[in-house]
């Protein structure tokens, strides 16, 4: 939690040594509650656009709970005019009286312009400052900077967005904006540069920017926008397979309500978002903005298929290596030499584990497997085809988690040769009543993953030597631990003193 500077040392450009959080200042400053948050947060979402339709930078200034003062939360800069501020100021604490304007919006409730330009860094700076209302009680004020050394005379394009921004700080002070609606701060959420539209109450354009002109051409349009009904021409141009239901339909481009939706022609595609204006409480209107966003969804469509073509090919290989494990199973039944047979099975059970990753990364999305799923099933493929029969016991205790493709594979092999190792060695095949538990115990340490293989079976052979073993399956282990995974191998007794245990520790990236 954000500590409080003692009151003497309360000045202009007092910082907190931490850039706080929204939810931090709230906490540690003021009397708001989680709905005032909620309603400031959806307003920080949206703001990106009333920072650019004003050429100009925002600042979120809080309410201290004493009626001291006021502390920055939050702060927006426009990406179409040069900032007013180089720093950033959130966490900065303005005592009453420093800044006339924001005490008189907080305390008035209005909007309030007047006032000569403040000078920083040499930049004459014009301030304004908005009440932000929400349920008849002013819970913060936005200060709206502009940096004069980027204004110049307004085209029609800047008077249209100065008039939409004029329009939706009127609606913050009202409190009717921001909406309950959906939030525009997702990736793919249009800017005011993407595509400019100003429509009236009956949803006609009254104003369309050069990009919106373009958007709409790449649908099909051969004339102006302007005076156009942007739903019937939108119906016009875009099939009704490729637009969304009736209602959405009009309610967005009507402007009726605050939300987005995707249309577009088997060629374009356009994201149309639409935030209605009641800058007094009327509807007159709404701001459209649009989208081109037909290289995103082609470039979404190829990562489909190269998805899809890539777990298509783990299913292959999977395949392929069930064949292969099958013919060197068929191949060990016309063996007569138990070592030959003895081999080949070692090498079904080692070409399962490899296929077992691959049947997974064959239906997982990303190139990330669950790897608990494979562990439990390497230890029934272990223990059910094993020399022992079904009566050896795998159990785990602790989680692998979710580990990428290359470890996954390295690391099934190196859990079932282990496995492997435990009831080959372990227990005494020609006794039929002997029985054993085999116990897989998983810890994450920071950042790494070590686990452990113990059995309670008969132990290590006298004189054991790791270093000194000629085991094929502990030299694939120590290869694969040391070489590929960049790890430990450890072999030893088991801490119980009856039976051997393995202790695998690799680093996590």
């Amino acid at each position: 939690m954000v500590g409080r500077p003692e009151a003497d040392a309360r000045l202009v450009g007092t910082r907190l040594p931490l850039v706080p959080s929204l939810s931090e200042l709230v906490r540690s400053h003021t009397d708001l509650d989680e709905d005032d948050v909620a309603w400031l947060q959806l307003l920080m979402a949206d703001w990106q656009i009333v920072a650019d339709l004003s050429f100009a930078d925002l600042v979120l200034w809080l309410p201290d709970r004493e009626g001291s003062g006021f502390w920055a939360a939050g702060q927006m800069r426009p990406t179409t005019a040069p900032t007013s501020y180089v720093d950033d100021v959130i966490g900065t604490f303005v005592p009453v009286g420093r800044r006339p304007m924001l005490d008189a919006a907080h305390a008035q409730g209005r909007l309030v312009r007047e006032g000569d330009p403040e000078w920083r860094d040499d930049v004459p700076v014009r301030v304004e400052t908005i009440p932000v209302r929400r349920a008849g009680r002013v819970i913060a004020v936005v200060a709206r900077n502009t940096n004069l050394l980027g204004v110049r005379t307004p085209s029609r394009l800047e008077l249209s967005y100065l008039q939409t921004a004029s329009d939706l700080t009127q609606m913050i002070a009202g409190g009717h904006f921001p909406s309950a609606g959906q939030r525009s701060d997702h990736a793919d959420s249009p800017r005011v540069g993407d595509g400019f539209l100003r429509v009236d109450a009956a949803g006609r354009v009254v104003y369309a920017s050069p990009n919106a002109q373009s958007v709409y051409r790449r649908l099909g349009l051969s004339g102006d926008l302007a005076g156009l009904a942007l739903a019937e021409l939108t119906r016009e141009l875009v099939p009704p397979r490729r637009r969304p239901d009736e209602e959405t339909l009009s309610a967005v481009l009507n402007g009726r309500a605050h939300r987005d939706t995707e249309i577009g022609t088997d060629g374009v595609s356009l994201i149309v978002r639409s935030i209605p204006l009641r800058p007094h409480g009327d509807h007159i209107g709404a701001l459209v903005l649009l989208r081109d966003v037909t290289d995103l969804r082609r470039r979404d469509r190829e990562l489909v298929t190269k998805d899809a073509t890539i777990r298509e090919i783990h299913h292959r290989v999977k395949n392929n290596l069930q064949t292969v494990a099958a013919l060197l199973r068929l191949q060990a039944r016309r063996i007569d030499s138990t070592t030959a047979k003895t081999a080949l099975e070692e090498a079904v059970r080692r070409v399962g584990s490899i296929a077992i990753v691959h049947e997974m990364l064959s239906q997982a999305v990303e190139e990330i497997v669950d790897f608990d799923e494979i562990a439990d099933r390497l230890g029934s493929m272990v223990t059910e085809v094993g020399a022992v029969g079904g009566r050896v016991r795998v159990s785990r205790e602790g989680d692998f988690g979710r580990l990428p493709s290359e470890a996954a594979t390295a690391l099934a092999m190196v859990l079932t040769e282990l496995l492997q190792n435990a009831v080959e060695h372990g227990y005494d095949p020609a006794d039929e009543q002997a029985t054993g538990s085999i116990s897989v115990s998983v810890r994450q340490p920071t950042g790494r993953l070590r686990f452990s293989v113990v059995d309670d079976g008969r132990g290590l052979p006298a004189g054991f030597d790791l270093d000194g073993s000629t085991n094929l399956g502990l030299s694939i282990v120590r290869t694969l631990v040391e070489s590929e995974l960049g790890g430990q191998l450890e072999i030893g007794p088991a801490p119980n003193g009856s039976g051997a245990c393995a202790i695998v520790d690799i680093p996590l990236e």
